[in-house]
């Protein structure tokens, strides 16, 4: 067996279960769940009806780089959402089977063993993060390097992390905007930094912007890092974006997405795709072009969240000093005690599910910046949304009597 398995963590939601065990919700309250970014609002139809008309796909054999109208209508899409000049469908887009499949194999192409000295290669992750990012550093023979991101300094990376020696090794810089769990979306002078870091050292970035269409001023949306690459002059070189139909569409169940950027990096990326075996189903590529096509689900979709946002955020404000974040769907929230015992006595006294911070985030520079913080996802309908935050604050207006 790859010996790299075993350093692979449990999944946040097994370790969830875990924490669980033994514990007797509350019968008196109806079970809400707002532990996981599972988008509850319906999948819209149109997505449907084209998943269907395209079941006769299924007969035949789908490609790895997929449908040329699916490339090109999702190519179209990103100059329209980022004001890009110019996108090839041909070179610079794949579709992919969900974000999470694509962040995960993107890391296995692209890590070289055998190219650092003084180490294995280093995959650079924010803290608190995306689990898969650590699992696919670790099964591409490589060693992930956490920067913590807090809310003090405004979620920004601390770059001074890392010594010489260690920028050196970095092969692949993961960078989730707007991020998950703390909806934090990078900024111009963020991605300039970032863009310099990559000049000077060689590594690649993977932008992770599967929340990037779940905002609340329709006039400004979050800036992506193709678009900051437009804005500073600069080509896309080592660098590729990620997006998903999950968050944006409602369609998690879908697995479709893409990755797009940097024309010499998606070639490499394509060719260990084609032996991996991942094409995308006939079907879905249909479904897929739909949803790109359609604005008006997504915007419906927003003005959703923004309802849900206002109802509960003075509530959650009061209770936790829970802000609205930058955009996505969580609240990234501070705990009155430790975040775990916050989560296992929620769930008992109020039945309520959230998901411990010190479950997404791992040590580093000796503290572990998800300790003392609960992710919140805003995804049940606004009554439930709305009855749990009562509860969330009664919970902790009990704590302090």
């Amino acid at each position: 067996m790859n010996p790299n398995l075993s350093r692979l963590q449990p999944y946040p939601f097994e370790k969830l279960r875990q924490l669980f065990k033994g514990v007797t919700p509350n019968t008196r309250y109806q079970e809400i769940k707002l532990f996981i970014g599972e988008p509850q609002h319906e999948t819209p139809l149109l997505i449907k009806d084209a998943l269907a008309s395209g079941l006769d796909g299924l007969a035949h054999y789908p490609t790895t780089l997929g449908s040329p109208e699916l490339r090109r209508v999702i190519a179209e899409w990103i100059e329209r959402r980022y004001a890009i000049d110019r996108v090839d469908p041909e070179t610079q887009v794949i579709p992919v089977n969900g974000s999470r499949e694509a962040l995960f194999s993107f890391c296995q192409a692209v890590i070289d063993p055998s190219a650092t000295r003084g180490g294995p290669p280093i995959v650079v992750c924010p803290n608190p993060f995306y689990q898969i990012y650590e699992g696919a550093a670790f099964l591409a023979g490589a060693e992930p390097r956490f920067l913590n991101t807090l809310p003090d300094d405004d979620f920004a990376f601390d770059f001074d992390t890392l010594s010489e020696a260690e920028w050196q090794r970095v092969q692949l810089f993961y960078v989730c905007s707007p991020g998950n769990p703390t909806g934090k979306v990078l900024a111009l002078d963020d991605w300039r930094r970032l863009f310099e870091l990559a000049d000077r050292y060689g590594f690649i970035i993977a932008a992770d912007e599967c929340y990037s269409e779940i905002y609340f001023d329709e006039a400004a949306p979050p800036l992506g890092g193709l678009q900051a690459a437009q804005l500073l002059g600069r080509g896309w070189e080592r660098l590729v974006m990620f997006s998903s139909l999950s968050k944006r569409s409602n369609a998690p169940g879908l697995r479709s997405g893409f990755v797009a950027g940097d024309a010499a990096t998606l070639k490499a990326f394509l060719l260990y795709r084609t032996y991996h075996g991942c094409a995308m189903n006939p079907a879905v590529q249909a479904a897929s072009t739909a949803a790109w096509l359609d604005e008006a689900h997504v915007r419906l979709n927003r003005q959703r969240y923004r309802e849900k946002f206002a109802a509960v955020t003075p509530i959650l404000g009061a209770a936790l000093g829970a802000v609205q974040p930058d955009a996505g769907f969580y609240y990234w929230a501070r705990t009155p005690m430790d975040d775990g015992e916050f989560a296992r006595r929620l769930l008992a006294e109020y039945n309520v599910m959230v998901l411990p911070g010190s479950f997404l985030a791992r040590d580093a520079n000796g503290s572990n910046p998800g300790a003392g913080f609960v992710r919140i996802a805003l995804v049940a309908p606004l009554a439930e949304c709305l009855d749990a935050a009562e509860r969330i604050r009664s919970f902790t207006s009990n704590l302090q009597d």
